[in-house]
């Protein structure tokens, strides 16, 4: 296989790499009805006047399914902690007892499973999307590769190859929103 081939499809599966780990960390932040500690990544709280992630001022787990605690490294950061957590319109209402925040994961009703399935299936179909223009990108470089000399049966092999690794890549995401679904719809 030519080196400028090889750095192309190279390149492509770093797109679809990527793709495929945007899409596990959106899914991540889809709530389960299980507790699940990445629910709150991208909550920031204000830290001596700059917006920080919660993960970096306290410790975040998951001591039981329906449970998640907040531990502030500092005391006087369980208010401002409290407050970035309810601003964050995730549902949740924090409780302080002036140590830690215990955050109670209500049960979700079944018209809400089916709206996060729904949900959860425009992210992979938005992954879809960037894996198939990856594709694009990579089978219109070898086409440009060509018409400047490259023989037409090392582009049609390219082609065929980054065929086999779109296929593959969208298998993974196919997977993974199965069971990001049976894990939605399981009470």
């Amino acid at each position: 296989m030519n080196e400028e081939v090889k750095l192309f499809m190279d390149d492509a599966k770093e797109q679809m790499e990527n793709a495929l780990n945007h899409l596990e960390n959106e899914l991540a932040k889809i709530r389960a009805g299980r507790a699940n500690p990445k629910i709150l990544n991208d909550v920031l709280v204000e830290y001596y006047g700059t917006p920080t992630p919660l993960a970096q001022v306290a410790n975040i787990t998951s001591p039981d399914p329906r449970t998640i605690t907040v531990q502030p490294w500092e005391r006087q950061m369980i208010s401002p902690i409290e407050k970035a957590i309810r601003n964050a319109n995730l549902g949740f209402n924090p409780d302080n007892n002036g140590e830690l925040i215990r955050i109670n994961v209500p049960p979700l009703t079944e018209e809400r499973r089916k709206d996060l399935v729904k949900q959860s299936r425009t992210i992979g179909e938005t992954a879809k999307v960037s894996i198939r223009n990856a594709r694009r990108d990579a089978i219109d470089q070898f086409k440009k590769m060509t018409k400047e000399g490259l023989p037409e049966d090392a582009a049609k092999d390219a082609e065929a190859d980054v065929q086999k690794l779109t296929d593959a890549y969208s298998k993974k995401i196919e997977d993974m929103l199965a069971m990001k679904e049976k894990d939605i719809m399981t009470i």
